[in-house]
């Protein structure tokens, strides 16, 4: 066992018995390197990760590729998930030498931590004109060895580079609609109208688009951007990417069908895809997508959720050592566990093929076997058929627990699980389904109990009883996004008191003070090579346009205008890039479809028990109001008058409940009844979208 044996990354713990002589990430593999005049040979990558698995078994686990490490190099594992810090400055470097970017990450760098040579996979021996391990290594150890000043030279060019990125794209630092209807445009222009999503193939889900699409139909009524999203959404759920069986969402689709899966399923997309089918719901009213949530919510449920209510971060793509293994089956499988005429049913639903459907990734040849996948029966013919699939389904399911599951990376992260208390915490009041809620505020009372230090500051990691590593802006952000959504399925003050006291915390640690925006790490933090910013959407919104969000409906749950200041710089600050392609910052175009969607508080006045609170509370969480917040004033009164001492001045009528809908900063005035609440959220609605002089993005 090597020195990973005794980490709590179940990435590194994979490796521990590897022949390399790995170090995990410290400051004590460095000092080796600078006594020994090694090079730092860092690879990343993360435990449910195919490639990693493939670069494991034939070079880490290789005697020849070890020896050639150990003699050479100083040899460094990181788990990108556990330091996102780490990956979010060596991906940069990748991006910035133009090669193609993913994981796992090899990085060879000096032992002051620049790096001068970076790729993704690479084979044990060179093949395809890809250089392999057997014949790489040897050249830059040679190159170490007899040019140095040449490879410090490069190293510093790039870490310049590196350390200038953030500052590097200037230009005008306002946003307004003209730069969403830009956005929309280009979407529209990547759309895949038969088969629904962007572009072609491999096909990234990334819901945090149709968040956007959501929101920029809602304010202008534009009837395609609804349509976009509802096509994906139902064609997704159709597809391959979406376990058939055992529900949840597989990472991405392989092909532009979205039929052949890449097989991991991760957290955090299980949370963004409960947030986009809810949301949906919201907007459309169609059952559907409130169903598909339900499914994607009860596997997290099932078999994402430790028992301390806590969730873990994700399922494997491998089983017995073969992608997708625990998903596909064979026709004569589906044969033996059914009867004839489920057989059948299953087969033609889902397009099962005698010689297989499935193909494998690497060499994309049939395998004989099957990812289930079909049309959705929009025949209205079913409720009979509905129901033999969903018991054909289930001894499906009862058949498939008995093969070797996929590898449960049981780590609890913080962010994904501040994303995941905002999903349940949403579709649990869209649907009424107290149960959603009851887990979200678990998962909260975890994260609050596990992962704060004795500071008081969030923690990034807890595994086996252990938290550890200093959280990042993603943990606070999404932490305060969890927390924000929880307060409105609950008005229970607790959970906005404490996103309150994070997004406090989250500028006197991370915010620029000279260029505006939040760093990835704490002031206080690991000091990396470059100090950088998460502007950048991904598979996730950026950190940023996470907290622009949240310190916008902050600013209204609160009438704390500190908030709202913060959320401008931040905008003026990010606001050059995005204007060079608006549909790559989703995210942050969320935020401004918040601002020029007319954002709106309501505050209800009365008693929690009372039946006119109930039924104006159940009018707001059964409508799509993506611009609005909202406040229950009358519940743990005290406490709330702590956080937002502005909402005393909303006073309930003496027999019953008062809303008053403010936008803008301008109130109407108050609603008695349900009724006249939802009038004026609709006045302001159609005034919305009232057709308004055409712009252009200016510049």
């Amino acid at each position: 066992m090597n020195r990973l044996g005794e980490e709590t990354s179940p990435y590194l713990l994979q490796h521990r018995n590897n022949p390399v002589d790995w170090y995990p990430w410290s400051e004590e593999a460095f000092q080796r390197a600078r006594d020994l005049d090694q090079p730092v040979f860092l690879s990343i990558g993360y435990a449910t990760c195919h490639w990693c698995h493939v670069m494991e078994h034939e070079s880490f686990e290789d005697e020849a590729v070890a020896s050639l490490l150990n003699d050479s190099f100083i040899s460094i594992k990181v788990d990108r998930e556990e330091r996102p810090d780490i990956d979010q400055v060596y991906m940069t470097v990748c991006q910035l030498m133009g090669g193609s970017c993913g994981w796992p990450l090899t990085v060879i760098m000096t032992p002051s931590r620049k790096p001068f040579f970076v790729a993704t996979y690479i084979p044990k021996s060179s093949r395809f004109g890809r250089v392999g391990m057997v014949e790489l290594l040897p050249r830059i150890s040679a190159l170490w060895r007899d040019e140095r000043e040449r490879v410090e030279e490069s190293a510093g060019q790039i870490t310049s580079a590196l350390r200038s990125i953030d500052e590097s794209v200037t230009g005008p630092r306002t946003l307004d609609s003209a730069w969403l209807k830009l956005a929309f445009e280009q979407f529209a222009e990547r759309y895949d109208s038969e088969h629904g999503g962007f572009g072609a193939s491999p096909k990234f889900p990334a819901p945090h688009n149709l968040l956007f699409l959501l929101r920029y139909a809602h304010r202008t009524g534009d009837a395609r951007a609804l349509e976009m999203v509802a096509h994906t959404l139902r064609s997704m759920r159709s597809g391959g990417i979406f376990d058939q069986i055992g529900f949840g969402f597989h990472r991405y689709s392989t092909d532009g069908e979205w039929r052949l899966p890449h097989f991991e399923k991760m957290l955090y997309d299980q949370a963004l895809h409960i947030m986009a089918y809810t949301e949906a719901y919201l907007a459309t009213g169609d059952h559907f997508f409130a169903d598909v949530a339900r499914e994607v919510a009860d596997y997290v449920l099932r078999d994402m959720t430790a028992p301390a209510g806590g969730f873990y971060s994700a399922e494997d793509a491998d089983s017995e050592g073969v992608e997708g293994k625990f998903y596909v089956w064979t026709v004569d499988e589906v044969v033996d566990v059914l009867s004839a005429d489920l057989a059948d049913l299953v087969i033609e639903t889902y397009g099962l093929e005698p010689a297989g459907n499935f193909l494998d990734e690497a060499t994309r040849e049939l395998t004989g076997e099957n990812v289930l996948h079909g049309s959705l029966d929009e025949s209205g013919d079913g409720a009979d058929r509905a129901d033999r699939l969903d018991a054909a389904r289930a001894l499906l399911f009862a058949h498939r627990e008995q093969r070797e599951r996929p590898l449960l990376d049981d780590k609890v992260l913080t962010d994904w699980n501040g994303l995941m208390i905002a999903a349940l915490s949403k579709l649990g009041s869209a649907v009424g389904d107290d149960r959603y809620v009851v887990a979200a505020k678990r998962a909260a009372s975890f994260v609050s109990d596990t992962l704060y230090d004795d500071r008081g500051h969030l923690q990034h990691r807890y595994r086996d009883g252990v938290a550890g590593i200093d959280g990042h802006l993603t943990d606070y952000a999404c932490m305060i996004w969890g927390l924000i959504e929880l307060y409105q399925a609950t008005y229970e003050p607790g959970p906005l008191g404490s996103a309150i006291s994070l997004a406090e915390q989250m500028i006197e640690r991370f915010w620029d003070d000279t260029n505006s925006g939040f760093f990835m790490t704490p002031v206080d933090g690991e000091e990396l090579v470059a100090r950088l910013k998460d502007l950048d959407d991904g598979a996730l919104p950026s950190g940023n346009a996470i907290a622009l969000l949240c310190f916008l409906r902050l600013s209204r749950l609160t009438a704390d205008a500190r908030f709202e200041e913060f959320a401008a710089r931040l905008l003026a600050a990010v606001a050059p890039r995005v204007r060079r392609y608006p549909s790559g910052y989703a995210g942050m175009l969320i935020g401004l479809e918040f601002i020029e969607g007319g954002a709106t508080e309501v505050v209800v006045a009365g008693s929690a028990e009372s039946p006119d609170v109930r039924e104006m509370i159940g009018e707001l969480r059964r409508r799509y109001l993506p611009n609005t917040v909202s406040l229950c004033v009358g519940t743990d009164w005290d406490d709330l008058q702590r956080i937002a001492p502005f909402a005393g001045s909303f006073q309930s009528a003496p027999a019953g409940a008062l809303a008053y809908v403010c936008r803008d900063h301008v109130c109407a005035a108050p609603s008695a009844s349900a009724a006249e609440m939802v009038a004026e959220l609709q006045a302001q609605r159609e005034d919305l979208i009232k057709p308004k002089r055409s712009v252009a993005p200016d510049g």
